[in-house]
């Protein structure tokens, strides 16, 4: 794979309120597709608050930044004899994020907001999003609004990993 500038970890931490879909629960588990990667936690069973609290890794392209492609998130419901259902969905914009990560910066005191994202129409950010610094990372914790359904919500952290021998971040315009 040419041109990887980094890897993104996603923790997918939990939902809160999704819809039910079967009869009054769920069986939820997260699709993660960023361009041509998928990646899928695990199922949840009998539950419309799960706790997943599992890591995911996206590799990080040139072409991803240079087309804005965001992170993309789909909730959904396991079904043993159909077609599994859709519970909502979600983008994670990384382009605040890592315009955090080229600054560069090293020993920030442990819980330093470095950003704060606002919620707007043009993500879905149910509340306010802080790039922190912790444990000598940078990492941005959010709370996303499902799309296309009535409720849910879901909690993640992204984090910037760096590849050995790739451009990384500082040659590129963000």
């Amino acid at each position: 794979m040419d041109n990887i500038l980094g890897l993104i970890r996603i923790r997918i931490k939990r939902g809160s309120n999704l819809i039910a879909r079967d009869s009054r629960t769920s069986d939820p588990y997260v699709v993660v597709t960023m361009a041509q990667q998928t990646l899928k936690t695990a199922v949840v069973k009998d539950n419309c608050h799960p706790e997943w609290n599992e890591e995911l890794t996206l590799y990080i392209q040139d072409k991803d930044l240079k087309t804005n492609t965001p992170i993309q998130l789909t909730v959904c419901d396991k079904d043993t004899f159909s077609v599994d259902d859709k519970m909502g969905e979600a983008d994670i914009d990384i382009k605040p994020y890592l315009q955090c990560v080229k600054m560069g910066l090293t020993d920030l005191p442990e819980g330093h907001v470095v950003k704060m994202v606002q919620p707007d129409r043009t993500n879905c950010l149910a509340e306010e999003s802080r790039c922190i610094w912790r444990n000598g990372k940078l990492v941005q914790e959010m709370s996303l609004r499902l799309k296309n359904v009535k409720s849910g919500e879901i909690f993640v952290e992204i984090e910037w990993m760096d590849v050995t021998d790739s451009k990384g971040l500082s040659e590129f315009e963000l």
